[in-house]
């Protein structure tokens, strides 16, 4: 069943770079006690997740932590070392803690997955945005299609 706004955020583990080297972070550490805005993307440097989702989010990190936001987090299906570089070609560091979900281990846990086999992508995250309050999903806002419209950084912001 999919996740929804009220459930505790499902258990799990991603993968990210630090400045020592690749790191595992928890669930626990990343929503524990604070106030996460994650949001995932379909694939790192695919078009619309490049050009428009991430870069939204650098652009209102500033105005997201001073809504109560302690960290913004992209989530997306590639491996740690594609986001890595994702994040320093976007500008992210700083801004926005790319969360590598490799397996889409995450996403199935959320239920949210998709199936981007035609564009040999294979299993993928679907485009949403969820507000999580220390563990508990209080906001979630999910894609009907390939649009960027509920998940944009700016619909997220002006709801907080």
């Amino acid at each position: 069943m999919t996740i929804a706004a009220g459930d505790r955020a499902p258990a799990g583990r991603f993968k990210i770079a630090t400045a020592d080297g690749l790191a595992d972070l928890s669930t626990d550490e990343l929503f524990g006690g604070k106030t996460v805005v994650l949001f995932a993307v379909p694939g790192a440097f695919t078009p619309t997740c490049d050009a428009r989702h991430l870069p939204g989010y650098i652009q209102q990190a500033d105005a997201l932590r001073a809504k109560g936001v302690d960290t913004i987090a992209c989530l997306a299906v590639n491996d740690v070392f594609v986001m890595k570089a994702w994040g320093k070609a976007s500008g992210a560091d700083g801004k926005v803690l790319m969360l590598a979900d490799g397996n889409g281990d995450y996403a199935k846990a959320l239920d949210l997955t998709l199936d981007a086999s035609k564009f040999g992508m294979g299993l993928r995250s679907q485009r949403f945005a969820m507000v999580v309050k220390d563990g508990v999903i209080a906001q979630l806002y999910v894609e009907a299609g390939p649009e960027l419209k509920v998940s944009a950084a700016d619909y997220v912001l002006e709801r907080l």
